[in-house]
């Protein structure tokens, strides 16, 4: 009797969203996607649980916990990172970590040109296979003449390198989850963990340290 194709539950939160898909081998079984700014902590294994029950699965089911790992909100994506590493620890199976730029660009049939909003007139930019960076429209990296370029800013991308405008192929979560499988089996995955490519709005000061409190 052959082995049933591995079965993957992919979340990412790295954005305003709350997304999550599980996808046995090829067959994309569930998937969900909700837009919210706040509130991702409490929905995320709520909408996890929606997703096993629309696929007919048990948490013992999974073979492998996928999760989008950034760049994008700070907070979001400890929170998916987070729970992948405690589903994982508790499963007993392992946890892959995907950047959001990755699973953008994942399916695509040309060179890729990858970005993210970073707010406050920045992108999270990855060109191809290069390491991704943090960067505004004037400070863009060498780019990829004719690449296909997808995601924030992508028409304003494509014009400065003779490219072409595209959208995703694939929902996040889903994406998150197909690149998982490619990598399911490999020797030495490390362990999911946030990618970031600026520091966190509210960080503390490096000149001053904390207060301390009286006892």
């Amino acid at each position: 009797m052959p082995a049933k194709a591995p079965l993957i539950l992919g979340f990412d939160t790295s954005s305003a969203h709350c997304a999550a898909a599980l996808l046995r081998g090829e067959t994309l079984v569930a998937q969900r996607r909700e837009e919210m700014a706040r509130g991702q902590a409490e929905r995320l294994m709520p909408l996890i649980e929606e997703i096993l029950t629309e696929g007919e699965a048990n948490w013992s089911d999974l073979d492998a916990i996928a999760v989008g790992i950034g760049p994008g909100n700070f907070t979001g994506i400890r929170i998916s990172v987070s729970a992948a590493r405690g589903l994982a620890l508790g499963l007993d199976v392992p946890a892959i970590g995907v950047s959001s730029l990755e699973a953008q660009a994942f399916g695509q049939n040309a060179p890729v040109i990858s970005s993210v909003d970073a707010r406050r007139d920045h992108l999270y930019l990855q060109v191809v296979d290069q390491p991704p960076g943090l960067f505004t429209l004037e400070t863009l990296p060498p780019l990829l003449d004719g690449a296909m370029c997808v995601g924030q800013q992508a028409s304003e991308i494509a014009m400065r390198c003779n490219g072409t405008v595209a959208e995703p192929r694939y929902p996040v979560a889903e994406a998150i989850a197909r690149i998982a499988a490619s990598r399911l089996g490999a020797p030495d995955l490390p362990a999911p963990a946030p990618l970031y490519l600026r520091e966190a709005d509210a960080a503390p000061s490096r000149e001053q340290p904390p207060a301390l409190l009286d006892d």
